[in-house]
């Protein structure tokens, strides 16, 4: 599905527009187009170096952060490929620890889309080809690749030796491609199982982790567990890690939530299990602070947006829009007097999934479009969110919502979390002046 970018530089903007008309009946998952696409390229997926390959519902991102993070720490280069991006499309490809500038991305985008007649391949299918051929361009130590949708059909499963892979959090999410049933969630993620190569998982219960053992081994893949073959926790401040050859004591990750631990250990596990590339204990004590992942759990800095608040409020911001991220969003602001939401979702998640943790410590809500996407009218959230004891609101923007949770304040700490989707977050963050670099 086409994220509808737009972009200030003229020649970056026209092949966007291109990028844009990708027909949206091509958005099945499937690797025949991306193949056929990266092989009139000259297969640039197989000149890549080293890929650390990364699925998951919650925390992929988050764990690609931490990877790219260590191996950096380490004095080691990294391209890095995420999605979606929150202000610019340059964010999703990172090309030797910097974001791709406005002439290369113009240059990709064209060749890519150049080489598509007749191909059709989708919107992210065309992006991953762009990433995919700069990666195979300029020198780097490693790849890290974030799992756009599922994992088995996903485009960057086009990977066929990545050094290694590893899956984050499990739940159901984009139920539209993969259905309801977590087990076949856990097997299409495992999907990016290599033969001969590390499978690092987190702790799932018992039926998933049969699902993703099955999977490992029809793939080949050794199967490396929480739990079992590697082991960690956040305790008395400190992140302990061990497994058969290591132990660590390092500090708590920077980002916020105690979420953040299991995805930096998760890290930790795939540098772990591997041989290629070394990063000293001292590189991932450094990686738990310069790990920067936007709109996950951000408190924002003075910006316009958040210079609406009075002194006795903070914003914060999370692009989560499922139950699990609701679950981590509960949990972090269990104790907050007073929790005020700016809510706006695609058409395509589960609004009471998401709001229903969240209930017992809303105080309010204020529901908005999301402009350009297909989303829930914000009235149809407001009955929502009033079926779940949320008095509740709309608004027409970001900023309007904002100046009227500041109304509802009073001398309360309070909480404006802007919450339901990362392109919302996105917004936010435009609005109050942040661009990720």
């Amino acid at each position: 599905m086409a994220d509808h970018a737009r972009s200030d530089d003229p020649a970056v903007q026209h092949q966007l527009d291109r990028l844009a008309k990708l027909s949206p009946g091509r958005d099945t998952l499937g690797l025949e187009r991306i193949t056929a696409l990266l092989e009139r390229l000259g297969n640039p997926h197989r000149s890549m170096p080293p890929v650390f390959h990364v699925a998951g519902t919650n925390g992929k991102g988050s764990t690609c952060a931490f990877l790219r993070a260590a191996i950096e720490a380490a004095g080691l280069t990294a391209h890095a490929y995420t999605s979606p991006h929150l202000v610019r499309f340059n964010e999703r490809i990172r090309i030797a620890g910097k974001l791709v500038d406005d002439k290369a991305l113009a240059d990709l985008l064209a060749v890519v889309l150049d080489h598509a007649e007749d191909i059709d391949p989708s919107f992210f299918e065309a992006t991953t080809a762009a990433a995919f051929l700069a990666f195979s361009q300029t020198p780097a130590d490693a790849c890290v690749i974030e799992v756009g949708l599922g994992g088995r059909l996903d485009a960057t499963n086009v990977i066929e030796r990545p050094l290694v892979a590893g899956i984050a959090h499990l739940g159901i999410d984009h139920e539209g491609f993969l259905g309801s049933d977590i087990t076949v969630i856990a097997s299409e993620k495992a999907g990016i199982a290599k033969r001969g190569r590390p499978l690092v998982t987190q702790e799932y219960p018992e039926p998933l982790s049969r699902s993703i053992e099955r999977t490992a081994q029809a793939n080949g893949a050794e199967w490396i567990a929480r739990g079992r073959d590697w082991m960690g926790a956040a305790y008395r401040g400190i992140l302990h890690y061990r497994d058969s050859e290591k132990r660590y004591r390092l500090p708590l990750p920077g980002l916020a939530g105690a979420h953040q631990a299991d995805n930096a250990l998760l890290a930790i596990a795939m540098l772990s299990h591997q041989r290629k590339i070394v990063v000293p204990e001292g590189a991932l004590r450094a990686a738990m602070g310069w790990a920067d992942w936007p709109a996950r759990l951000q408190l924002m800095g003075a910006g316009p947006l958040a210079n609406l608040l009075p002194s006795n409020a903070a914003l914060w911001l999370d692009g989560g829009h499922n139950a699990l991220a609701a679950d981590v969003l509960a949990e972090h602001f269990a104790e907050t007097p007073s929790l005020h939401l700016v809510m706006g979702m695609l058409a395509n998640k589960d609004p009471v999934g998401f709001l229903a943790p969240l209930a017992s410590i809303t105080k309010s809500a204020m529901f908005v479009p999301i402009e350009g996407h297909a989303c829930h009218p914000p009235d149809a959230l407001v009955g929502i969110a009033g079926e779940l004891g949320i008095q509740a609101d709309v608004a027409p923007d970001i900023a309007a919502s904002v100046e009227i949770a500041a109304q509802k304040c009073g001398n309360t700490d309070t909480v404006i979390a802007i919450v339901g989707s990362l392109y919302l977050a996105g917004e936010a963050l435009r609005l109050n002046g942040y661009i990720p670099e």
